[in-house]
Formats: C-alpha cells, sequence, structure tokens
C-alpha cells in the first residue's frame, strides 16, 4: 500500500486569512506542489486552514485578526502568518502555536519557512517539520523548485535580510495571563460559578474542575454538565439570562467576530469559571443541529465579515 499524500485543503487555507489579507502566491504554489506527494517526504503536516479559535493557546477567538493559520502538525500544533502589531501584513513572519505550550518564530517569512523545509532545519520541539525516516525524502526537489519559483519573479531566501523581530513568546504568554485573570475576573464569571457552586468539585488540587457544555443559537438554548458524558444540568434555565447577557456583551466588544454558539467552561475549586467559545462549528441541541433560521436570525442580528461566517451557514 502507498504512503498517503499531503492532505490540501485551499479552500480552508483563504478563509484563514483575516479579511483584507489574501493568502500569497507563495503559498498556493507551493500547495500546488505539495499535492499528491507522500506525506511525510518533506515534513509531516498537512495544508488546511484554521482561525486561531482552535489553536492552542486558551481564549484565542478575538485574536482570530492576528494569525492565518495554514497549517496543521500531528500533535495538534498550528504553523502560520503572524500579523502583529507593526509588522509588515505583505510578508509577516511565520510562527508555531505549540501543543505542549511553545511559542516560536520560526521563520521570518513564508520563503524562509520553506527554505528551512527543504534543508531540514527544523528538529527538537518542531521535529514534525522535519521528513519521515519511512518515506522517500523530497526536500531537495523542494529546494530546487524554492529556488526556481523566487527566481521567476526576482528573489532567493538568502537575499531577504533578515530582520529583529518581536518577542512572540512573550506575547503570547502575556496573553495567557492577561486572559486569565480577565476571566478570573469577570463579575458574570463570577455570578456563574456562584450560581453553580453545588457543582464544584471534590478534589482540592488547582487543576480539579467540573466541566459544563452550552450553546445558544437564536432562541435555541442547552446547558448542561459535560464529565462523564453530557448530563442535565438542573440549573440551566436559571443561568440561560445570565449567558445570553454574556454572549451580547461579548459582541458589542468585539462586534465582527459575531455571535458564540457554544461555550465550554470549567469550574475550578476556587470557584474561577474559565471559559472557552466556538464562533464556527455547528451545535447540537438536543441532539439535533442547531437549526439555520436560528443562525441565519443571530447572523442578521449580529453581521460577520464574509470569511468568518461559517461553512455550514453560507
Amino acid at each position: 500500500m502507498s504512503d498517503p499524500s499531503y492532505r490540501i485543503d485551499v479552500d480552508s487555507i483563504r478563509r484563514a486569512f483575516p479579511p483584507g489579507t489574501e493568502a500569497s502566491p507563495l503559498l498556493l504554489d507551493f500547495a500546488g506542489w505539495l499535492e499528491g506527494r507522500p506525506w511525510g517526504s518533506v515534513g509531516c503536516f498537512d495544508l488546511r486552514g484554521q482561525f486561531a479559535d482552535t489553536a492552542p493557546l486558551f481564549d484565542s477567538s478575538p485574536l482570530r485578526d492576528k494569525f492565518a493559520l495554514f497549517m496543521r502538525l500531528p500533535d495538534g500544533s498550528a504553523v502560520g502568518a503572524w500579523y502583529g502589531e507593526g509588522l509588515d501584513r505583505a510578508d509577516p513572519p511565520i510562527v508555531g502555536l505549540g501543543s505542549e505550550g511553545e511559542y516560536d518564530i520560526l521563520a521570518p517569512s513564508l520563503p524562509w519557512l520553506i527554505a528551512k523545509l527543504a534543508a531540514q532545519e527544523f528538529e527538537s520541539a518542531w521535529h514534525d517539520l522535519a521528513p519521515r525516516d519511512d518515506v522517500e525524502c523530497q526536500t531537495v526537489e523542494l529546494a530546487l523548485w524554492l529556488k526556481q519559483r523566487l527566481a521567476d519573479v526576482g528573489l532567493t531566501p538568502l537575499e531577504q535580510a533578515s530582520s529583529i523581530l518581536p518577542d512572540f513568546r512573550g506575547f503570547m504568554a502575556k496573553w495567557s495571563r492577561d486572559r486569565e485573570e480577565y476571566w478570573s475576573n469577570h463579575p458574570m464569571m463570577a455570578e456563574l460559578g456562584w450560581r453553580l457552586a453545588a457543582h464544584l468539585p471534590k478534589g482540592k488540587n488547582p487543576w480539579d474542575k467540573t466541566s459544563f457544555e452550552v450553546a445558544i443559537v437564536g432562541a435555541q438554548y442547552q446547558a448542561r454538565l459535560n464529565w462523564p458524558g453530557p448530563r442535565p444540568l438542573k440549573e440551566a434555565k436559571a443561568i440561560e439570562p445570565l449567558l445570553r447577557e454574556l454572549r451580547d456583551d461579548m459582541r458589542r466588544a468585539q462586534p465582527e467576530l459575531g455571535l458564540w454558539y457554544s461555550m465550554d467552561f470549567g469550574l475550578y475549586a476556587d470557584g474561577r469559571v474559565m471559559p472557552r467559545f466556538d464562533y464556527d462549528e455547528r451545535p447540537t441541541i438536543d441532539d439535533v443541529p442547531a437549526e439555520l433560521s436560528e443562525a441565519k436570525a443571530d447572523l442578521a442580528r449580529a453581521p460577520r465579515p464574509e470569511r468568518w461566517v461559517p461553512t455550514w451557514l453560507a
């Protein structure tokens, strides 16, 4: 049986770029070059786009316009362009968001990333960007393709001057600290924790928590306990007005994101509530996919940029 080829989704890559920014011709050409080649022959990844929402980073939905994540690694890590403050939006650095908390600038630009793949320069935390040992390596072919591709437009990777880049790791660490502090002190989270105090975890370890899941789509609503497995929550009706108010407050704070459809959160032993929001996936309510008419009503009330409209709703 032959090795599977790289999984490539150009539509999702295009969609992952912030509104007003497009996937570069080089990235799309690289996807075309990679099409049909054995998976792992130049690195172990797929070229598929995703929003920052699903990246391994706490409360990352508000960062959706700061990243264009176009590469996924087997361990859940993500790679893509970073549109940080003051950076060149036409030629952004390429960063990695690691599943174990590694946040690194992998290359100063996309040409450099591809050149490093061709030179097999990745190891340690980013070893998945190196070729597999049991697949015929095609990095030499990639180097030749890149050299010709850049020569066609008058560039080579080595001619690009390296510049001093911002502290990406520090930016990510500060973001996580600030968002954890934000939600720890959020009055609605404090009230939610108070209303659900009967479900405080029995353990006293800092990581002990009780998990919950919420779905809101238009007039539809569901709140359940989520461990072990979804279970009814007797306080569901009592907390609905609070959750709807939270949803509307978040829309007013960042209107371009629209309204979230689901919220997972953990209630910790000290009463803190740490949430995660999903603006893209179609939730199920009473084990049935949410009504499209209700989702369209949400979209009419809280419009989004076209490429941020979920594919199931577009």
